[in-house]
């Protein structure tokens, strides 16, 4: 028997399909011109609802109130009509609560409790600010395992200052934007943990509170986010789609470092993709986005890890990942002598990378001794991605295993678990 949430999908697409059918993109269109002018633009743009109505037809996820009644307008049904009962069953507010998600407790448990039908501003913006700063440095040093349920804890409560409290306009944005931020990193978080229909349904979710905050630069990177992790675990086409969409959204205008981290994301979509000529105009895009990067200060707090070495990791590994050793290696090899050691599941991560490039190089015993450190760094990594890499890096080693070293690194590996991932 279907769920509930496969059951709407169904129904959501035979409305779509009955004559003169629409495709996806068409029915995104349709989606958006239903809309007033001014609401219009807190809308997704067209490739990232194409995307979104795809997961609703599969009952990964349901629409908020807002694209229910966009969705029967297009259509010309009734609300009743195509969600039935459920409709009844979900707030109204654009906003809400992730099923699941861990209630805070104690000491911030009682502070909540005095927040709530209370008038807050600017302090407890500031208190949230630096409470999701403190979450983003620690997952420069944690991995997803260990800050998964901290990281939707502070996501929660974030949303329960903004739903239970009264607040100014100014404030409400402020809000709004900080919950896209703990989005941001709670969504990264639970995809590293491999909790990936999870991530996808917090980047979701923060999306349409940077929207609601008129924040397009917020926006364009919860965007990008979603579009990386589609283009690892999904299919990258439409991984390309959504990176195509951060770009969209960001303009022109975005701060500089924003304009090379969607830059950056589309170039990995397509890497993904085996698009080697977009992959490298895009690389070459993000180089020159960064370049432009005169005044910092002026750049938001969430893209403080966007540099020059970041993106010559992310052409290494494009380069990699369209099977171009000779290209990656030299970026790899100078990145990793002088990255932070302390950042271990990053170095192991991108040891992994360097490993396959020497593999694609037919340098099997070179790859071997990379491996052994990755496997000694991740040993001890609660990350689905790490693990997931050592499982690709062992995988491409086999076929040397009449090498002695390589020999001796896949008998001495721990059991990998899971496919690959990007």
């Amino acid at each position: 028997m279907p769920t509930e949430k496969e059951a709407l999908g169904a129904r959501l697409r035979a409305a779509r399909e009955a004559p003169p059918y629409w495709s996806r993109g068409e029915m995104a269109r349709r989606i958006r011109r239903a809309a007033s002018p001014g609401d219009r633009e807190q809308l997704a743009h067209v490739q990232a609802l194409t995307h979104m109505i795809k997961e609703w037809e599969r009952g990964l996820h349901r629409p908020s109130p807002r694209y229910r009644s966009l969705y029967a307008l297009a259509t010309g049904r009734t609300e009743d009509e195509l969600f039935g009962p459920e409709r009844s069953a979900q707030r109204a507010e654009p906003l809400g609560s992730l099923p699941g998600l861990p209630l805070p407790s104690g000491e911030l448990s009682a502070r909540l409790a005095e927040i709530t039908g209370r008038r807050v501003g600017a302090g407890i913006v500031t208190d949230l600010a630096a409470r999701v700063h403190g979450l983003r440095l620690a997952d420069d040093l944690l991995a997803g395992g260990d800050l998964f349920v901290p990281a939707v804890r502070e996501l929660e409560n974030a949303i329960r200052v903004h739903r239970e409290s009264s607040h100014s306009e100014q404030t409400s944005r402020e809000l709004l934007a900080l919950i896209g931020e703990f989005a941001q990193i709670a969504g990264w978080v639970a995809s590293d943990a491999g909790e990936h229909d999870r991530a996808a349904e917090i980047y979701r979710l923060g999306i349409d509170a940077a929207r609601e905050a008129g924040d397009r630069t917020l926006e364009s990177n919860l965007l990008g986010s979603l579009a990386y992790q589609v283009a690892n675990v999904g299919e990258p086409a439409e991984g390309v789609e959504l990176a195509r969409a951060s770009l969209d959204v960001a303009g022109p205008d975005a701060p500089p470092r924003a304009r090379a981290l969607a830059w950056d994301r589309f170039a990995w979509a397509n890497a993904r993709a085996q698009d080697r000529a977009a992959t490298v105009e895009a690389l070459g895009q993000a180089s020159a986005a960064l370049d432009q990067n005169e005044h910092q200060d002026a750049d938001p707090g969430y893209l403080y890890w966007v540099s020059e070495g970041e993106l010559q990791v992310m052409e290494a590994r494009a380069y990699t990942e369209l099977r171009r050793p000779l290209r990656a290696v030299p970026l790899l090899a100078d990145v990793l002598s002088r990255y932070d050691a302390t950042h271990t599941r990053e170095l192991a991560l991108y040891l992994s990378w360097l490993a396959v490039a020497l593999v694609d190089a037919n340098e099997p015993e070179e790859a071997a001794a990379v491996t052994s450190r990755m496997l000694d760094l991740s040993a001890e990594v609660a990350s689905d991605r790490t693990a997931k890499r050592a499982h690709l890096v062992l995988e491409r080693l086999r076929p040397f295993e009449s090498s002695p070293p390589v020999a001796q690194v896949l008998r001495e590996a721990p059991e990998p678990r899971g496919a690959s991932l990007g």
